[in-house]
Parts: C-alpha cells; structure tokens; sequence
C-alpha cells in the first residue's frame, strides 16, 4: 500500500469511535472503485482450502467448512460493494493526519458488515469489551444485524482456518485464542 502523501505515526490509539467513522468513510469511497474484485474473497478462498487440506481433526474441519458454508449462503443475500477485506484494528494506522487504513492484499467485494464484523470481533469476542464494540459501531452507523453475526461467524471461521498455515508452532497465546474461537464457533452459527 502505498500513501501518496508521507504521514507520521502516531503512538497513541485512536478512539474507537473514530475507528468505526473512518471504516464508513472508507465505505463510502470504496463504493465507486472502477476494478472487478472477486466476490466474498477470503470467504472463498478459505472455504476452498477447508475442502483441498486436512488442516484440523475431522470434526472439527466439518464444523469450520459448514459454519463458512451457511454464512456464505446467508451473506451472498446482502448488498455487495467493494470491501478492505481485513479491517481489523491491527491494520488501523493512527497517524497525524487521522486514521489511515493499511494491508489492502485482502479486499473483494461482500457486505460492509464483513468489515465492521473484522473490526469488532476481538473486542467482542476475544475481549468480551462492550463499550469499545458500542462505539465502533456508533461511529460506523447502521449495520444490517443479521449480516453482521453472519459476518461474525464467517469471520471466527476464517482466521481459525488459516491459523495451521499462518501459525505452524503458535505459542501459547496464540494456542489459547485458537481454542476460544473454536469455543466460540462450536457455540455459534450451528
């Protein structure tokens, strides 16, 4: 990624209000982006790995394909647009010049609420932070809720996925997240 414009860093967060606000903004102008991008991108793609590698005991790769499945039957019913594709916080960049968005490698086309899903599932889920989640989501705007826990599940199925790939020794606290989402999806979108 490129910035057309040199940008300073910042090493204070940003609020996550103003998290949830850029994310619409980079909505809005991503909506007249010209380029064909695929359609449900790493929601594909991922599902595609499910069915071509054993990456998990069976039933737990039955559970992760079937989850994704769903979620990309329910998900394919919404509005569609140009998407970032990975806007989770770690990809935020806090700089003088305000909140830039970072790691485009990801961006297809799918429901805004992917994005909004990808920027809150750690605090919603991981963290169990209710106060950050309201106000990314206040700063966003109206979501489509049922696109959204369909995009919360999507997403738990997505990273949890590729953690044997991205992750082939994960130490211990990479461990104890793959179990909690694996928790998580066991419990949810079944």
């Amino acid at each position: 990624m490129n910035f057309w414009v040199f940008v300073t860093s910042v090493d204070s967060e940003p609020e996550p209000q103003e998290m949830g606000s850029r994310l619409r903004q980079c909505h809005e102008i991503l909506r007249s982006f010209p380029e064909p991008l695929p359609a449900m991108g790493i929601l594909t793609e991922t599902l595609a790995i499910l069915e071509e590698r054993e990456l998990f005991p069976a039933s737990t790769q039955r559970m992760l394909h079937d989850r994704l499945t769903l979620s990309l039957q329910v998900l394919r019913q919404f509005p569609m647009q140009p998407l970032h594709g990975d806007a989770h916080v770690g990809n935020a960049m806090h700089t003088t010049r305000g909140l830039l968005w970072t790691d485009w490698e990801d961006a297809f086309c799918g429901p805004v609420e992917w994005d909004v899903a990808s920027l809150i599932w750690n605090s919603k889920i991981l963290d169990g932070d209710h106060t950050t989640v309201d106000s990314m989501l206040a700063g966003y705007g109206k979501v489509n809720e049922t696109a959204l826990e369909q995009s919360l599940i999507a997403r738990a199925a997505v990273i949890t996925a590729w953690y044997p790939i991205l992750y082939p020794t994960p130490d211990a606290e990479r461990q104890m997240k793959l179990q909690r989402r694996l928790e998580w999806l066991q419990q949810n979108g079944g």
